[in-house]
């Protein structure tokens, strides 16, 4: 996993509020800030791993890079080109460069249609011709992702939940993108075939040249894939930083909150770490509180916690956190405590 050059992805001050009505009239009394002015950029080659808890804007994120839900407010430039006030007819033809692997690999495929009719369709959709045809476009593809050619005319239900997600990744490289968002692409499955999907992803991204956006709630998953992380919290990134220096040596207190609660198999190394556990719960993003989005649960917060916001700011070379009162960097998780996949690295043909 390499960078180089501009960033393929500018994400910039990006919003999203949902608004909420009431009454007869269906007014309307608030909204639900799902995306806080959100900014990050992901270079080519790059992968960004977007983590954090349920309900804190990661997904609606990444629908809005994919123009699947339009912003409220905020820039998203794709190789310079603005995209949030393209329509969707001039959007059409960037969908070749953009697309989203789903997190349910039972949904996202229409079970009425055979595999080559899910695959091939974006072909189809986009008018695209294959100089030796459709059917063997797909089947290459198949053969690229793990699976086998010959399953070309079966249906969704024949196949197990990993080889699911095989044909929605196969259907997602057949315009041969130049950005994936990936939504959780792994949590729907059991761990052993989790490995095998992650692998695969980093097999195809060393081979094609891909560019990820991975949204994960899973640190381990996020650990092995990421070149770059970023912590989100009630719609607002609060770190961003190096996989390495975030594993490592976090600042903000609400990564080292998140990393202090992995399981560690060892438990020689677990009796030598403290675990953080944060009082109170995640406030509703209908009223979230002023100033710091964090302060309410933070050991940390102090008064300019509750009323100015802090900003993204680099602390360290290549570690930005918004937090008045950061961390000192001491790593609150040793190096290897989050268990990855590399002892399931299968490099044959997998069919889980």
């Amino acid at each position: 996993m390499s960078t180089s050059g501009t960033p393929l992805l500018e994400v910039t001050d990006l919003r999203k509020h949902f608004p909420v009505h009431s009454g007869l009239l269906r007014r309307q009394v608030a909204a639900v800030k799902a995306v806080d002015g959100v900014s990050f950029s992901v270079n080519r080659g790059e992968t960004l791993g977007l983590v954090g808890e349920s309900g804190c804007g990661k997904t609606t994120t990444g629908r809005m890079i994919m123009r699947l839900l339009d912003a409220s407010s905020g820039s998203i430039r794709f190789e310079g080109r603005e995209l949030t006030d393209l329509s969707q007819r001039r959007m059409r033809p960037l969908r070749r460069d953009i697309q989203m692997i789903f997190q349910d690999p039972y949904s996202s495929l229409n079970p009425r249609k055979t595999v080559g009719s899910i695959v091939g369709a974006p072909f189809h959709l986009q008018g695209i011709e294959t100089p030796n045809g459709v059917k063997k476009a797909v089947q290459e593809l198949l053969e690229l992702v793990g699976l086998n050619p010959e399953h070309y005319n079966r249906y969704p239900h024949e196949f197990s939940g990993g080889q699911r997600q095989r044909i929605g990744i196969a259907r997602t490289l057949a315009l041969k993108p130049k950005l994936i968002v990936a939504d959780e692409p792994v949590s729907a499955l059991d761990v052993s075939i989790q490995a095998q999907v992650v692998n695969l992803l980093e097999d195809l991204q060393d081979e094609l040249g891909l560019t990820y956006v991975v949204i994960a709630h899973d640190l381990s998953v996020v650990r092995h894939i990421s070149d770059r992380v970023a912590v989100m919290y009630l719609g607002r990134i609060v770190e961003v930083a190096d996989q390495a220096d975030l594993y490592t040596r976090p600042m903000h207190p609400y990564t080292n909150a998140l990393l202090s609660a992995v399981p560690i198999p060892d438990p020689n190394v677990r009796q030598d770490r403290e675990r953080i556990r944060l009082k109170g719960d995640v406030p509703s993003p209908l009223n979230p509180p002023p100033g710091c989005h964090f302060h309410t649960r933070c050991w940390k917060a102090q008064d300019i916690c509750r009323t100015v916001q802090p900003p993204l700011e680099e602390k360290r070379p290549g570690q930005q956190v918004a937090c008045h009162f950061p961390e000192d960097g001491g790593s609150s998780v040793p190096a290897r405590s989050v268990p990855v996949a590399d002892d399931l690295r299968n490099p044959g043909r997998q069919t889980g």
